[in-house]
């Protein structure tokens, strides 16, 4: 007999078995005709009904009895550091302990108590330990694939602190309910609050109300006043979103927050209106302390690994905080090294003190392998005198620095000069009109500003260089063909090419002419990243600095990049040679003695706000930019007069003077690891 009559003659037997059992509860109804014959009989519906709801009864009588209240619900806050190591293995930095401390519910005042019960649970001391409504919200939310910790109460929020570090699946969240209401039997209500406050995330990483008021305000929970515990309770919804030093969105909300905190309190009768009055502005928290070891430009490096890991791994803030964690990074000590000296040199002749010039002066660079990994940055003079990282900032524009991503785009897209037509190739040999002032033009004609005026191009020292090739312009830095080629291209167009090679939307530029020429604001990180896909046949990596991650020797799950292919090999290859050019001949000869095969473009801006060099040796690519701003409006004032310079000095100067420095020592690295090899 064949398999597909052997599977004919199972089915035939399963369905007699079927209507065996039918014909067993007499469905069809035996005796009834018409659709009465269909409808079952109320021992048919109880039996139906019945029989499900005896087997889910049992499973979860079973299920309650099976699941146990763990012995020591503190045992998870063990104290560990956070460990850092450099790319060769060696230890970089020993982050904090966790910073945790107990303190009896005594101590924590009333008004401090309530402000987070009436932001979290104010039914906390008549519920059973969980919320019936509550409980419906996390079902519909389990099955339609929402958020698993929906609807929990202070209890059942108490019991999930022990489970910080498993998955937060529909099991766990079961036997969350199940240990709240045995543990809601066993404990009283207080014990049950003081267990909670006690093992809480606060951010910074504080885990209790006593080390978070320490953290915030820098005294014991027992000095909070209602405005400071409501402010401290609306950090409970997540530390991340609520502590204001980490940003003005985060301040918002923090505010927003609060000030509901506060009116709920009123609302539940533990706040009188006339004390909700003297709360009328918000309570900021001290800034946040920098931890000890972070010195120089380890606290930016430290910052940006951890910032990876939580961005790239499914590891929370608190989690994280625990401690127990090994992240071995991407970044090179000696590259490190090299890149802070090469800036301390370049810039010994800065002297704010007494040159209006030298005032506020930034500088941010970064250095990324082809492959993305990034080996070393400079966030500024000192991570615990300046926190804001220079290397990672989005608000500098890129100026002319830009334009070799435009003519990427150019000759691997074409230009479309009718609105409509077809796209027709140029090549680095394709002519452009060099002259300074000439009107730059859409399909329809000349374009038209917003003040109501014909834009034009403008190269620098408004030179009129003739016809010019696309490779010329690249090498010697003509603006206005650059200009005009983004617009033939179409802008859009060119912004496709700029995100496939790396750059983030939020720091591209406004689609206007000016975009061809710069106006985007990528990070160092990002232009150095950008650079490198040049370098690498037209493959882009995303930077990434973080190589790998444990805990207590167990490796945890980390997403890491994978190469692209942003540009056709050929494409990239030309823009090579022209990167190449501008090093031997070109804009960028300055550059020329950090070695040989070296490609890179300066950038300047047409308002003089920022100075950019950008370029690479064949296994690194390294971005450096200045500029002056002041950190708490990021107002970019001019680079004239820098140093002591003359009017006339170009912008990029001084990041040339870096980034030659810097490359040299590189170049010299690359290739003493080639002899070895």
């Amino acid at each position: 007999m064949s398999e597909h009559q052997d599977g004919e003659t199972g089915e035939r037997t399963a369905g007699r078995r079927r209507w065996r059992v039918l014909r067993r509860i007499d469905y069809p109804r035996g005796g009834r005709r018409g659709v009465r014959r269909w409808l079952p009989s109320w021992r048919q519906l109880l039996v139906v009904v019945g029989v499900p709801v005896v087997v889910l009864t049992g499973l979860g009588a079973w299920f309650y009895a099976t699941t146990e209240v763990p012995e020591d619900l503190n045992s998870f806050a063990t104290q560990q550091n956070n460990v850092y190591y450099w790319a060769d293995g060696t230890e970089m930095a020993r982050i904090g302990d966790t910073n945790r401390q107990e303190v009896p519910l005594d101590q924590v005042p009333e008004s401090v108590q309530w402000a987070v019960l009436s932001a979290e649970n104010e039914t906390f001391y008549t519920d059973p330990g969980i919320s019936l409504k509550g409980i419906s919200r996390a079902v519909y939310e389990m099955l339609s694939g929402g958020d698993t910790q929906g609807g929990s109460t202070i209890t059942q929020q108490y019991v999930k602190n022990i489970y910080l570090n498993q998955r937060q699946d529909v099991s766990r969240k079961l036997s969350e309910m199940v240990i709240a209401i045995k543990l809601d039997q066993r404990m009283s209500k207080r014990d049950i609050l003081a267990g909670y406050l006690n093992t809480s995330w606060f951010g910074r990483g504080s885990y209790g109300i006593e080390r978070a008021a320490a953290a915030y305000y820098g005294k014991d929970v027992s000095q909070l006043n209602p405005s400071e515990g409501a402010f401290l309770a609306a950090l409970l919804k997540g530390a991340g979103q609520y502590d204001p030093a980490l940003s003005e969105a985060n301040h918002e909300r923090a505010e927003e927050r609060w000030s509901w905190i506060l009116d709920r309190m009123v609302d539940v009768g533990k706040l009188s209106a006339a004390e909700r009055a003297k709360y009328t502005v918000f309570p900021e928290p001290r800034p946040q302390p920098k931890a000890a070891g972070l010195s120089g430009q380890v606290g930016y490096l430290v910052d940006m690994a951890r910032s990876y890991v939580e961005s790239h791994s499914d590891i929370t803030p608190a989690q994280f905080d625990l401690g127990g964690h090994q992240i071995f990074t991407t970044f090179e000590k000696p590259k490190v090294n090299a890149l802070a000296t090469a800036v301390q040199e370049a810039t010994k002749g800065i002297d704010p003190g007494s040159r209006e010039a030298d005032k506020l002066l930034k500088v941010g660079a970064a250095s990324v392998a082809l492959d993305g990994r990034i080996v070393a940055l400079y966030g500024g003079p000192d991570y615990l005198k300046q926190g804001f990282n220079n290397a990672n900032t989005s608000t500098v524009p890129m100026g002319s620095a830009f334009t070799p991503l435009v003519y990427a785009a150019g000759l691997s897209q074409g230009v479309q000069r009718q609105r409509g037509g077809n796209r027709t190739p140029v090549t680095p040999g394709t002519t452009y009109d060099g002259d300074n002032g000439v009107n730059v033009m859409t399909p329809e004609g000349p374009y038209w500003g917003r003040d109501g005026k014909i834009v034009k191009t403008a190269n620098d020292g408004k030179r009129n260089w003739g016809p010019v090739t696309l490779r010329s312009a690249v090498e010697q830095s003509v603006n206005g063909p650059m200009m005009q080629l983004g617009m033939d291209v179409g802008l859009d167009k060119v912004q496709e090419t700029a995100a496939a090679l790396g750059l983030l939307p939020d720091s591209m530029g406004e689609l206007v002419p000016a975009f061809g020429v710069g106006n985007s604001r990528p990070s160092a990180i990002r232009a150095a990243d950008a650079y490198a896909a040049f370098a690498a046949g037209g493959r882009h990596t995303d930077p990434y600095s973080v190589l790998r991650i444990t805990r207590n020797g167990t490796q945890l799950e980390l997403r890491l990049p994978t190469a692209a292919q942003a540009l056709p090999p050929s494409v990239a290859a030309d823009v090579d040679t022209a990167l190449k050019g501008a090093v031997r001949g070109g804009s960028a000869q300055a550059v020329a003695e950090a070695g040989s095969g070296l490609a890179a473009k300066p950038g300047t801006t047409a308002d003089r706000t920022a100075g950019w060099t950008v370029g690479y040796n064949g296994q690194l690519s390294t971005a450096v930019t200045v500029f002056r701003a002041d950190l708490k409006d990021m107002k970019l004032l001019s680079l004239e007069g820098l140093g002591g310079a003359a009017p006339d000095t170009p912008d990029s100067e001084l990041p040339g003077r870096i980034w030659t420095s810097y490359m040299k020592d590189a170049t010299k690295d690359a290739a003493k690891a080639a002899g070895q090899r």
